[in-house]
């Protein structure tokens, strides 16, 4: 599953190197960006007036040229820079505009703002009384535009550097960059646009894309579709929630392990008992198996830490989630099996993993390497991470999704696609993908149930 490329910074400068060692030179790559950035500006806001702010670097060249292709569309633009120009093509763009450049700490108000101020690997803030302005400016116009990145972000954590306003659309050039799908900044923008600008561009980390979902064959039964079990625990609610997602996900039997008595059976479930270590052992002992998530529902006593220990050596492929990440984090993730899938929120995660260092990305990439095994580190930024460096980030989500039960649902999720696809990377993306999606469609206000409801609805759109 691929979608929209990531680069970090320094993937962005070799992959620029490799353009201008083919021959391109860096002016014409400068052109290429103003061109594109200036016909999706052209396109929002018509010939509305505008103005550009430049800075010194090569995203003020960029401006520079944004300015030129509006005006020649007959745009009434303004500049205005933050100081002299100081690289060879940044000085070549401003000679080509040809037109007046007012200071930036000067400028008047305009219907459309372009921030073109700084780009790619800002490692520092802005001055206080320059991020003011920006954000003075930007807020007062009706259309605004960030050329690459909105200036005061870093480009491969998404940290906020200083004071950054909210834009209507964010022009990335060539790629994303992981400050475009990490938040804080990915929440300073409605709207993404990535402009090609022909950079060749790495295959490992992408923008996480709809899936393309298979249906069952003529031929298939409950068993070839995938059998799942869910082990449960002391906490039914949670474990019937992860069964019943399981159950929609597209796998073809669930059976729902459970320690209560009484247990309410479930549509599409078959609920077992198994009240004793030795009970969970024998259920686990089907071949049949296709995975089993544990997690959900577990509980955290001693029961809950022999089930955990009972579940580990199966030889099945796990979801791991919930509990079953808290107790792991007390005892040492080393006995995860090689090949799982692991569903943390950021505290289950550092609990497991430590202080690890870098970005969202980084981190979760060092888990997965750590465990080889398929890490899903939640949130409003979801990512997915392998054990071989493939990477897919998920944006976008719905803030509904902030309620209980809701991780549930995605480990259930999760171990179903993982029962159809026997692929953990593949199978977490398209997990994540449709728990958005029905997130989607529940629409406000819902509750965890209310997304396996719309489960079926989901994966009918991917078929």
């Amino acid at each position: 599953m691929t979608g929209t490329p990531i680069l970090t910074a320094a993937q962005m400068r070799e992959a620029e190197q490799a353009v201008f060692a083919s021959g391109i030179p860096e002016y014409e790559l400068m052109e290429r960006a103003g061109v594109a950035a200036a016909e999706i500006i052209w396109r929002a806001g018509a010939k509305r007036d505008a103005l550009v702010l430049c800075g010194p670097g090569n995203n003020g060249g960029d401006g520079f040229v944004i300015a030129r292709q509006l005006r020649s569309r007959g745009v009434p633009v303004r500049v205005a820079a933050l100081g002299e120009s100081r690289t060879e093509s940044a000085r070549k763009a401003r000679a080509a505009w040809n037109g007046p450049v007012e200071p930036f700490d000067q400028a008047g108000p305009a219907t459309q703002i372009i921030d073109a101020l700084f780009g790619t690997g800002l490692s520092r803030g802005l001055d206080a009384v320059v991020a003011e302005r920006l954000c003075d400016l930007t807020g007062r116009a009706a259309f605004s535009y960030a050329v690459d990145l909105p200036s005061g972000v870093d480009t491969d954590s998404g940290a906020l550097l200083s004071a950054v306003p909210d834009f209507g659309i964010c022009i990335a050039l060539g790629a994303l960059k992981p400050a475009h799908v990490l938040h804080p900044a990915a929440g300073l923008y409605r709207r993404l646009v990535c402009a090609d600008i022909g950079i060749a561009t790495s295959d490992t980390i992408h923008h996480l894309s709809p899936p393309h979902l298979v249906r069952p064959l003529a031929s298939d039964h409950k068993y070839s579709r995938g059998l799942v079990a869910v082990v449960g625990g002391e906490m039914a609610g949670a474990g019937r929630l992860a069964a019943h997602a399981a159950a929609r996900s597209g796998a073809g039997m669930v059976r729902h392990l459970t320690s209560l008595d009484g247990a309410a059976a479930l549509d599409a479930v078959i609920t077992r008992q198994a009240r004793g270590v030795d009970e969970v052992k024998a259920y686990l002992a089907d071949r049949r198996l296709a995975a089993v998530v544990v997690g959900p529902g577990l509980g955290r006593g001693g029961d809950a830490r022999d089930r955990l220990a009972a579940v580990l050596p199966c030889g099945h492929p796990l979801v791991l989630d919930a509990d079953a990440l808290t107790l792991l984090g007390g005892a040492g993730a080393e006995g995860i099996p090689h090949g799982s899938i692991l569903t943390p929120h950021e505290g289950e995660f550092a609990a497991l993993f430590g202080d690890l260092q870098g970005s969202k990305i980084n981190r979760a990439v060092g888990a997965a390497q750590r465990v080889s095994a398929v890490v899903v580190l939640k949130g409003a930024d979801s990512v997915i991470a392998a054990p071989d460096g493939r990477v897919a980030v998920a944006t976008g989500a719905s803030p509904w999704l902030s309620t209980a039960g809701t991780g549930d649902v995605l480990a259930g999720l999760a171990a179903g696609r993982l029962a159809v696809t026997g692929d953990p990377f593949r199978a977490a993306c398209e997990a994540v993908w449709l728990h958005g999606e029905a997130a989607r469609r529940a629409g406000a206000a819902f509750v965890a149930g209310d997304l396996i409801a719309q489960l079926p609805a989901a994966i009918g759109s991917r078929l």
